[in-house]
């Protein structure tokens, strides 16, 4: 018989979403690989079924170095059942690396499709859903993180992040400055549990918000795409960035506006700015 890699969904938070198919391979597989196995037995003690298997575990510290040892049972014949926590694997959870290999090694890779967090969270932020593109968790480091939205800020599709609870504030209000204070968003909390909530709002608004009150569980962040615009020539941007700073603002400050606005990287319009700005006179000589 032929074996088999399967990569299933797991509930994101009802245990009910769980489908019949999952079900019936978690008691079937040779081999359950799982992100945390008590977290399987967990569940599958909520689903009031026995794994049928063995259960091992598969993290992101031992994925790579268990890829083969899991490959093996599929050539050997058996079936490999590959879940995470929650959600689908390989979205922004174990499962890529496995795929890869089994690729490569000309092995079966099929899917029992299930939750997922991503489309979840899209579906009801309210904000258009015939492009999107799914981010991830964004970096940790400020400089890092800034850099990463401003290559963003052009982005015309609407986007999906992961954030832990406590970054969320930092983050919505680094997605403020380098998207515009404006931009349409959607705040996704424990999705599909007890406490389900989405907060919808421009950006500096959730960013206050969530700095006031302290976001618990599992969050997403669903955020618009730039706005369509007719485009404008670099030099029509610097040239309102000049008058802004003419007007008495600071440049960087009319530079985040105007970029933000147009969808344009912040650092180039800055750039593009200084160096089209009017040299101060020289002082009287001493």
């Amino acid at each position: 018989m032929t074996g088999r890699l399967i990569l299933a969904g797991t509930p994101i938070g009802d245990v009910e979403d769980a489908s019949p198919r999952l079900r019936r391979l978690l008691t079937e597989a040779d081999v359950i690989a799982a992100e945390d196995t008590r977290r399987l037995h967990a569940l599958a003690g909520r689903l009031e079924l026995k794994p049928g298997g063995r259960v091992i575990s598969y993290h992101e510290h031992n994925e790579t170095a268990r890829a083969d040892e899991l490959l093996d049972v599929v050539a050997g014949g058996g079936t490999v059942l590959l879940v995470t926590d929650a959600g689908m694997p390989s979205v922004s959870d174990p499962g890529y690396r496995i795929v890869t290999r089994a690729i490569e090694r000309g092995l079966p890779v099929t899917s029992a499709p299930g939750p997922s967090a991503v489309l979840t969270a899209l579906a009801v932020s309210g904000l258009p859903t015939d492009r999107f593109c799914f981010e991830g968790f964004p970096p940790r480091k400020p400089g890092e993180r800034a850099r990463a939205f401003e290559l963003l800020a052009a982005e015309r599709r609407t986007m999906v992040f992961f954030e832990s609870p406590h970054r969320v504030d930092v983050t919505l209000a680094a997605m403020a400055d380098g998207f515009g204070d404006d931009r349409k968003a959607a705040i996704c909390r424990e999705l599909t549990k007890t406490y389900e909530e989405v907060i919808r709002g421009g950006l500096r608004e959730l960013a206050e918000r969530a700095a006031g009150e302290q976001l618990r569980g599992e969050i997403s962040i669903v955020v618009a795409g730039a706005p369509e615009r007719e485009s404008a020539t670099t030099a029509e941007l610097v040239a309102e960035v000049l008058t802004r700073a003419d007007a008495g603002e600071r440049l960087k400050e009319a530079v985040a506006e105007v970029a933000a606005a147009a969808g344009v990287p912040k650092r180039d319009l800055y750039a593009a700015a200084l160096a089209a700005k009017p040299a101060r006179p020289a002082g009287p000589k001493k």
